[in-house]
């Protein structure tokens, strides 16, 4: 049995639950998201919590299954109630920022600014050097943080990049010269 995907769903006031055969809509204050369910993945509405079962919970693929739409299920339910936001730093000395309307533009120590566009449903703001990024779809607004964050990685002699905010760097030390060394 998936512990997981036995738990509840619980849907907050506010926000609607549709499930139509194997469609499922999730409406809140935020905005509205959609999915389809795996063939095997049933889920049923009981007043204010959603349950998620599968045809066949003896077989690993479909326990493996019955978490995973839980979990995106309950995904979409905090994202449309309340959203999601990652944190993004960006270390480094004339290292600068700054948004209008969906692009970035960054300014990373190369010859050029490089321009990102942000994809639709998620929003940045930038303070000083730190971008936030904010949206519905968790998968959405992780994997554009990733993408920002793969124009400069971190490195790990002066930490200099773009990290996440709750993100630690392993420093190495630099190379450490002897006086007098022979050729």
């Amino acid at each position: 049995m998936s512990r997981i995907g036995k738990q509840p769903i619980n849907i907050p006031a506010g926000v609607q639950f549709a499930i139509a055969d194997q469609h499922v809509v999730v409406k809140g204050p935020k905005g509205q998201l959609e999915m389809d369910l795996h063939p095997s993945v049933t889920c049923m509405l009981d007043g204010a919590q959603a349950f998620v079962t599968v045809k066949n919970p003896d077989e690993k693929t479909d326990r493996a299954l019955w978490g995973l739409f839980q979990r995106l299920l309950a995904n979409m339910v905090h994202g449309v109630a309340s959203g999601f936001e990652k944190k993004l730093e960006v270390i480094g000395i004339g290292f600068k920022v700054a948004v209008s309307g969906n692009t970035l533009t960054l300014h990373l120590g190369f010859s050029h600014p490089v321009t990102f566009v942000l994809p639709d449903g998620i929003a940045a703001a930038v303070e000083k050097n730190t971008i936030t990024l904010s949206g519905i779809d968790k998968q959405l607004v992780g994997e554009t943080a990733a993408r920002i964050r793969t124009l400069k990685k971190p490195e790990p002699y002066k930490g200099k990049g773009i990290k996440y905010s709750d993100e630690t760097i392993r420093r190495k030390a630099g190379k450490s010269g002897k006086a007098g060394a022979k050729k």
